[in-house]
């Protein structure tokens, strides 16, 4: 693997093998991080981070790698199954200073931000059945005027 920075030490095995398998992925496709960026719905800064080991990357982007390096079937899912010990093992990274934004990651990278909202977005009042029942009064009544009114004009 010549030309990748050494992984940090104290790094779990499960994410030290599943990190060493992603940049053998990486090596087989000839892209660099920029060309592998282009070819999936992740940049090239998140590939960084993704094969330095400095964050899970989400499972997708494990089974688009696949995808990009040709790897299908039995081989891509053994992919997934690695990154599913990695990144139960992988160490959790200290806040950044002042609460802002460092290199915190969320605890399950494959979870939609959407999806993680602490408040659910407001609901519009629910519509009551006295109104409904209204107006299915009112359409009622519309349909036996004009029927009413045909009968009428055309005898």
């Amino acid at each position: 693997m010549g030309g990748w920075q050494p992984l940090p030490d104290g790094l779990p095995a499960e994410v030290r093998h599943f990190v060493d398998q992603l940049r053998q992925l990486k090596d087989r496709t000839g892209l660099s991080l920029a060309g592998l960026g282009a070819a999936t719905a992740y940049s090239k800064s998140s590939w960084h981070r993704y094969l330095n080991a400095v964050q899970p990357p989400p499972r997708q982007a494990v089974a688009a790698l696949c995808r990009v390096a040709g790897v299908a079937g039995a081989d891509a899912e053994r992919h997934v199954v690695r990154w599913e010990l990695a990144v139960e093992a992988w160490p959790k990274p200290p806040p950044a200073a002042g609460g802002g934004f460092g290199q915190e990651y969320e605890d399950d990278p494959t979870v939609p931000w959407w999806d993680r909202l602490e408040e659910p977005a407001p609901q519009p009042p629910p519509r009551t059945a006295g109104r409904l029942l209204l107006y299915a009064v009112l359409l009622l009544l519309a349909l036996l005027l004009v029927a009413v009114g045909g009968a009428v004009a055309f005898g």
